[in-house]
């Protein structure tokens, strides 16, 4: 199959293409690391050149799956290209070398595009100097590719009319036999296709060979011919067709009169439909770059086709070797009968002699003599014209027999009789041996009519499967065509029970690339304090707040995704706002790759389970995807969450590290603890300037659905390390339970006694300015809500609230032990996120998340579905989904679970059809992929299905 451009495919493009000249460059992207699209614009035309190192150039009016991302060298592409005008597009002499001129004068910016070998991509400035290679090497010991080099411009061969003696020097070398197109290829610049074509137009055959079909001095002149034509084709080109050479493959059916049905191939392109492509199947364009584009953009669906036409000659042939064996064991088996009834009669007609042979033997082992003697006996015998033992051609004496050469002693007229070997047992008269093979001809005839009784339905079950193959193969086939990989299904990934898109890194790059170039400002980065931990981050593109249920599944998957999973240690995550992260380290410090800073307070979630769930999602077609609109939605009081951040407009709240009240609260605190905080103030500062100093966050709620977040922090800040000790980790995580189970369980005594603080000190302090209003509307919200009532639903929130003293000293020895932990040694930054990047070099991507509407877990017999796509999340966010299992710690390696898990699912009784189909196409490496380790599976009626 032809993937690269030769030199003439180069000319005709290049002509084709001098249409774009004028053109100005509004945009560059990457499909991969070697192909980029230049999308080029003039008034009202639009084109989009496609750039393949090493391969090809073309318009393209297919859309290709661009990078999310773009990558570094697209990125100085647009820096230097934008806007700028395509000058000039050429050849460099006649080698495989292209040169786009973007821009003039001393602002001209050359990309050269390599065809040959590994290929390569070049930027220079108007002076040769390259800015920018995609491919570093070195050519020989002086030409470097690198930057800052200059571009050699001078290796490009330049494109010489062939001449006579040319030729002659170039064959004078050439040995008899020696094939003459090999011994031209490398000297002129064709290609093996055109010098094909100008071959057979001259009678030449390609496999031509010299001294045998070619005489240098007789038939040179009518070879130069043949490349002075070729020569012309490639210096007189115009505008030219484009052509795809097809291959015809007929698909298998297993059907006897069905019509055959035929499967057309991509083979090659060219810009001419050359000699020996006249006969083959082939598809005509108007042009070259629209033969090529189309080429190109079905090579992935070819290879789908091939690989599924394979997969039915292999389905077929298989069917071919059941009919096959039925067929020969029949034959088998009449071939059996007939030569046991041969034998059967042989031993009749001659039974005087088969009794004398049996006698002969038994009496000379009744002598008790040896075999070998016995043997010699024999011989002797035979020698001496003995008529019986000249019939005993073998002693089988191991196996009881003996072998005889019997023939048919009443021959009839004009036919000679045929001998026939036939064994012996010596423990049988003549007359019982007889009987035997016949009663070997009747089990032979009874196996023969129960196989031609069988032999209809067992084809017919062979068929049925065969059919059945086919189809899902055919099914499976469309089902690839359709499938679409997300941009983030190359992290960990799933949707949440509120329909937010969450994402994870698998690895400390991914993580980098996360945060850097995939989260907002508006998003939620979810992290925890344990060794392997992903950097998660929930997609929050409408800036409201995320509800507690979302949070805590983000947490879950961050948990799941460390060390905790084997270690089967229950500890808990932390959340913080997008703005609260950074990659700018303390003076001194360096942080790694994956590694960030967080600053300020971080949200931490109650403890987490490690219990996973493995589903599928459905891609719905876009007219089923209004039916389930609304099947993911917040579950709970979505009103009084924006009356709150209503509320909260134009507020400021300074939350110190040390506690996560509001001034508010805080005061209130104050008020009530009042000597409690005097005499802790002292310790508590000095603690904190060790790990976390006095860091203060200013919170501005602005118009819209904007946070502004301001961090001071008075001293530098240590980030906490990423790998605890599991001891501390339990006991951290015993003691945020032990808080939050004392706060809410406080005594309605206690909950007065607060009450009455607190109207006294609303009656003795003074509203400020512009509160007045805003704490009427709050009395009236929550004026029926007792103290109790309260302390749940910031428990639930995970709010910081009131806390106790106890509470407080809890506090305390948390931080004192973390204090401990930094006397030991230098503590690894956490990875987190950044958000103040360089544009040019790290964009934040505005990932597209409206795509995950057109995925259900609970699809409907009125769905149309496209394909289906494996999520793992955590247990509770797959309560509704159709097909589900249950993951927790286990034995079970990933690929045998995710299939016992299909296999599971593909016996549910509500299954359809489709589904099935759906689910028979996803890939193994697919499904397990995104399993946290070794699990164990757990679901209703799984050991039955086992078993």
């Amino acid at each position: 199959m032809k993937l690269r451009f030769n030199t003439y495919d180069i000319i005709c493009s290049i002509a084709e293409l001098q249409k774009l000249i004028g053109m100005r460059v509004n945009n560059v992207y990457d499909i991969d690391n070697k192909t980029y699209l230049i999308r080029l614009q003039k008034t009202e035309a639009k084109f989009v050149l496609l750039l393949e190192s090493g391969n090809r150039f073309h318009t393209t009016n297919y859309e290709w799956p661009k990078n999310m991302a773009p990558s570094g060298f697209s990125m100085k592409l647009r820096k230097h290209l934008k806007n700028k005008r395509l000058e000039s597009l050429k050849q460099l002499g006649c080698d495989r070398i292209v040169d786009l001129q973007f821009g003039s004068g001393e602002a001209a910016y050359h990309v050269i595009l390599e065809l040959f070998d590994k290929g390569n991509i070049v930027l220079t400035d108007f002076e040769w100097t390259i800015l920018n290679v995609l491919r570093p090497h070195t050519e020989g010991d002086k030409v470097r590719f690198a930057v800052r080099e200059k571009y050699p411009q001078d290796r490009a061969r330049e494109l010489s009319a062939p001449t006579v003696e040319e030729i002659q020097q170039i064959l004078a070398g050439a040995k008899p036999g020696d094939s003459l197109k090999k011994w031209l290829m490398p000297n002129f610049e064709f290609g093996p296709a055109l010098i094909e074509h100008v071959f057979l137009k001259y009678g030449f055959a390609n496999s031509t060979k010299i001294g045998k079909d070619f005489n240098v001095e007789d038939d040179v002149v009518k070879l130069h011919k043949a490349l002075s034509e070729a020569h012309h084709l490639m210096t007189n080109v115009d505008t030219s067709k484009g052509y795809i050479i097809q291959k015809k493959e007929e698909r298998p059916n297993t059907a006897k009169d069905a019509e055959k049905e035929y499967f057309f191939a991509n083979q090659e392109f060219h810009p001419l439909l050359y000699a020996q492509h006249t006969e083959h199947t082939y598809q005509e364009y108007e042009t070259f770059n629209e033969a090529v584009d189309e080429f190109f953009s079905t090579l992935q669906g070819q290879k789908i086709d091939m690989k599924s036409l394979q997969q039915e000659r292999e389905a077929v042939k298989k069917l071919e070797n059941v009919k096959r064996d039925h067929d020969q064991r029949l034959v088998a088996l009449e071939k059996t009968q007939e030569s046991d009834k041969v034998k059967a009669e042989l031993i009749t007609k001659n039974q005087q002699l088969v009794e004398s042979a049996i006698l002969a033997i038994q009496s000379a082992l009744a002598n008790q003599m040896a075999w070998a003697d016995i043997e010699t006996l024999v011989k002797e015998a035979a020698a001496q014209g003995d008529p019986v033992a000249k019939q005993i051609k073998q002693l089988k004496l191991n196996t009881n027999h003996i072998s005889l050469l019997l023939a048919d002693p009443y021959p009839e007229e004009n036919t000679e009789p045929i001998p026939l070997v036939i064994d012996i047992d010596l423990a049988l008269s003549a007359f019982a041996n007889a009987r035997r093979y016949y009663d070997q001809k009747r089990s032979a005839a009874k196996k023969q009519q129960k196989t031609i009784e069988s032999q209809s339905k067992a084809l017919k079950s062979a068929e049925k499967k065969t059919k059945q193959v086919l189809k899902e193969m055919q099914t499976t086939t469309n089902i690839n065509k359709a499938r679409k990989v997300y941009w983030f299904e190359k992290f960990f990934w799933f949707i949440s029970s509120e329909n937010y898109l969450i994402i994870a890194g698998r690895d400390q790059g991914q993580n980098e690339l996360i945060v850097k170039r995939y989260m907002r400002p508006t998003d939620i980065y979810v992290h925890a304090d344990i060794h392997g931990a992903s950097s998660v981050v929930i997609k929050n593109p409408s800036g409201k707040p995320v509800p507690p249920k979302t949070l805590n599944e983000a947490g879950t998957m961050a948990i799941c995704y460390s060390v905790a999973w084997e270690a089967k240690v229950l500890t808990n995550a932390y959340w913080v706002f997008g703005e609260q992260v950074s990659k700018t380290a303390p003076t001194g410090e360096y942080l790694t790759t994956g590694s960030f800073m967080v600053r300020g307070k971080k949200n931490f979630l109650p403890p987490s389970h490690l219990i996973l769930g493995l589903g599928f999602l459905f891609r719905l077609e876009d007219g089923s995807i209004e039916r389930h609109k609304d099947e993911r939605k917040v579950i709970g009081n979505e009103e009084e969450l924006e009356e709150i951040k209503e509320d909260s407009k134009d507020e400021e709240i300074v939350i110190s590290e040390d506690s996560g009240d509001s001034s508010d609260e805080k005061t209130e605190q104050e008020a009530k603890l009042g000597d409690i905080k005097e005499e802790d103030d002292e310790e508590e500062s000095d603690s904190e300037e060790s790990a976390f100093p006095d860091t203060k966050i200013k919170i501005t709620h602005t118009e819209g659905t904007k946070i502004n977040i301001v961090t001071e922090t008075t001293s530098g800040f240590q980030a906490p390390k990423d790998k605890l000790d599991i001891e501390e980790r339990m006991e951290k995580s015993k003691q945020r339970s032990r808080t939050a189970s004392e706060t809410s369980t406080k005594s309605k005594s206690s909950v007065q006694e607060q009450r009455q603080q607190k109207e006294k000190k609303e009656q003795t302090q003074q509203a400020k300015r512009g509160q007045r209003s805003k704490l009427k509307k709050i009395k009236e919200k929550y004026g029926d809500q007792d103290e109790e009532e309260r302390q749940l639903r910031m428990t639930i929130l995970q709010s910081a609230g009131p806390i106790s003293k106890k509470n407080k000293k809890n506090s305390k020895d948390s931080q004192a032990n973390k204090n401990k932990q930094n006397e030991k040694g230098p503590r690894q930054p956490r990875p987190n996120v950044e958000q103040h990047f360089d544009v040019e070099d790290e964009p934040v991507v505005q990932a597209d998340v409206d795509m995950i509407d057109a995925l259900t877990g609970i699809p409907t017999t009125e769905d149309e579905l496209l394909f289906a796509v494996p999520v793992v999340a955590p247990y509770n966010t797959l309560s509704q989904y159709k097909f589900k299992v249950k993951l927790t710690p286990g034995t079970s390696k990933r690929g045998k679970a995710s299939k016992t898990a299909v296999n599971m699912f593909l016996h549910e009784k509500t299954i359809t059809q489709r589904e099935r189909d759906l689910l028979k196409a996803v890939k193994d490496d697919v499904m397990a992929k995104n399993l946290p380790g070794k699990v164990k599976l757990s679901a209703p009626r799984l050991q039955a299905l086992r078993k």
